[in-house]
């Protein structure tokens, strides 16, 4: 009987240590998808605010993806998609309006990190992601200036799907 014992303890920790290891890297607020809430945000210049967009960020081990898909200001469909660490490094961001940009994210908090762009290697803009406490929205705070040399005052509401 004490032999049995044994092996199903292990297999039991084994189990258990994997469901602790899943479950944080679910525990991120900001992954899954998110619908853009064009009647709560606000973009300035107001011209360049899409007709759409939904974005749905996976977790894999230490990486996350963001895929976006919608509609951009002039009614072109749009697709971008991004992996990227919280360590400080430049990732490219496939599909951006502006060519060679790329984006470096930092995690500030539980619910709340932020990403700046980059275009040709300057800096163009700062956006901070804050996740509210529910879970059900998040707001990302977009400034700077756009690679054109627009000023960028954006903020934006997403709604949980």
């Amino acid at each position: 009987m004490r032999r049995a014992t044994f092996p199903v303890m292990f297999a039991l920790a084994v189990l258990l240590s994997t469901g602790v290891s899943a479950m944080a890297q679910s525990a991120d607020p900001w992954l899954g998808t998110w619908k853009l809430n064009l009647a709560k945000s606000t973009y300035s210049p107001a011209s360049l605010a899409p007709k759409s967009q939904t974005t749905k960020q996976t977790a894999s081990q230490d990486s996350v993806t963001a895929t976006t898909d919608g509609v951009d200001a002039q009614g072109k469909p749009l697709h971008t998609d991004i992996t990227y660490k919280f360590d400080g490094k430049e990732y490219e961001y496939k599909g951006a309006p502006d060519p060679k940009t790329t984006r470096i994210y930092t995690r500030i908090s539980d619910n709340t990190y932020q990403w700046v762009s980059k275009v040709d290697g300057r800096i163009t803009t700062t956006s901070r992601v804050s996740v509210a406490a529910d879970g059900k929205t998040r707001t990302i705070v977009t400034t700077g200036r756009d690679a054109q040399g627009r000023a960028i005052n954006n903020v934006t509401s997403w709604d949980k799907q």
